[in-house]
């Protein structure tokens, strides 16, 4: 069974094409069978087994499809596989009971060249039957055969563009390549009786990690002279291709973040990587030139507030021309000043341009429309009146996977009183910007 489109073009980058974008003009001009740097012209292809009911995670839902971000886990997956332009298919292999539902995160993420074959009863069949998919030896299989294959886990959702290289290069090479790291622990082996037997020297020995990829006609030999004992309880493809077809896989060194998704306490170290990963941007919109020197003096603070940020500014008094290309090369974070104004009209032409580029598609944006008043001029029913206003907004864009919160900036004369207050508010929005609580979307906070 098909979904998407395997001959459409991907962007380099993560997330979905942005209308408009230049970026999927220059990808759309590649071949999807174009190989990157060092693989010539062979044509590579992905198979990512998720029949797993995820009983270690302890939870209901597999943790293929556990949401992070409101966004399954194995979107994340994709999407990292996705943006390698030289990556032709990706076979993804699902529980009968489960395949309606990947059909509907292919489509509502938008994800392209992504094929579906039902899962078999242990990973090892599950990855089988998506090599039978790309070696046309299935029903309906419209795929054409690889010269490389990456088997790559369902729940391993940060693999790079450059561990994918080396391990594709090395197959190319050696017929078979896996990514490795260094062992956390030492290693005992126990007696029958419960007691320790002997122990392996740590420094000697590596953990098997994903990606790992092989010259296709290795690795369907190797599964089609497989014992069901091997298909039933073997965990290792390496180990496959050595036993059935001779072909010693070369050890590349993986990355630290190659980790599976394993347990519970996995969703909660990947939901804080996502949202470090995607608050290292943040641009600072000018609603008019006039808020240029407030607009700077909040830069500089949220500078000093997030280590390692880029903070750009936007100007929507410009036609919004900066500020397109700023949302095109994928900020997830702004911030709108207003100086003396409490309308959020221009805060609605934002959410409208952001609404319309499909940027938040993949991750949830962050809109903070900051308003600066002087503290004696703001009666506080009209404060309810604007909380109640940016409510409304709020709950409306939410449903889009726009957060927006609003921030009040009371500030006096007093220069040395205006910078701790622009310091007070720079700390709740680089708060908002890294937590992305839903349960503040609406609220007007006030410093």
């Amino acid at each position: 069974m098909e979904s998407g489109s395997p001959g459409i073009s991907r962007p380099l980058e993560p997330g979905p094409f942005l209308r408009g974008s230049g970026r999927a003009a220059s990808v759309s001009s590649l071949s999807r069978a174009e190989a990157g740097p060092g693989l010539g012209s062979a044509a590579v292809a992905a198979v990512l087994p998720a029949g797993g009911c995820g009983e270690r995670m302890g939870v209901p839902t597999p943790k293929q499809f556990y949401p992070i971000l409101e966004r399954p886990l194995i979107s994340y997956t994709l999407q990292a596989l996705e943006r390698v332009c030289w990556i032709k298919n990706i076979v993804v292999a699902v529980t009968g009971e489960n395949m309606e539902a990947m059909e509907s995160i292919i489509q509502r993420y938008q994800h392209k060249g992504v094929s579906l074959v039902e899962a078999g009863v242990t990973r090892h069949r599950s990855i089988f039957n998506g090599l039978k998919a790309l070696a046309g030896d299935q029903p309906n299989s419209k795929l054409s055969k690889p010269e490389v294959v990456i088997i790559h886990d369902a729940v391993r959702p940060f693999v790079e563009e450059d561990v994918l290289l080396k391990v594709v290069t090395a197959a190319k090479e050696h017929g078979a390549a896996g990514a490795i790291r260094p062992l956390v622990s030492t290693v005992l082996s126990p007696s029958a009786d419960g007691c320790l037997d002997h122990s392996l020297e740590r420094a000697r020995h590596r953990a098997s990690e994903m990606p790992q990829a092989f010259l296709f006609d290795v690795i369907y030999k190797a599964y089609q002279q497989c014992s069901d004992y091997d298909l039933d309880f073997g965990t290792e493809c390496l180990q496959l291709a050595l036993k059935y077809g001779q072909t010693k896989a070369k050890l590349v060194e993986g990355s630290p973040d190659l980790w599976k998704v394993t347990y519970k306490r996995d969703l909660y170290a990947a939901e804080s990587i996502i949202k470090e990963r995607i608050s290292q941007q943040i641009c600072v919109v000018m609603v008019t030139k006039k808020d240029e020197e407030l607009t700077g003096l909040l830069e500089e603070m949220l500078t000093h507030e997030i280590n390692d940020v880029k903070v750009t500014s936007g100007a929507l008094y410009d036609a919004g021309r900066d500020l397109q290309q700023i949302i095109l090369e994928q900020c997830y974070n702004f911030v709108c000043v207003h100086v003396m104004n409490f309308d959020f009209q221009e805060t609605q032409k934002l959410l409208s341009m952001l609404e319309e580029s499909n940027l938040s598609i993949l991750y949830p944006v962050v809109v903070v429309s900051v308003h600066f008043f002087y503290y004696k001029s703001v009666p506080f029913d009209q404060k309810m009146e604007n909380q109640m206003r940016i409510r409304e907004f709020a709950m409306e864009v939410k449903k889009r996977n726009i957060l927006l919160y609003g921030l009040l900036v009371c500030f006096p004369q007093d220069e040395m009183k205006l910078q701790e207050s622009l310091r007070q508010g720079a700390t709740i929005i680089a708060a908002l910007i890294k937590e992305r609580k839903s349960g503040l979307v609406g609220q007007l906070l006030v410093v």
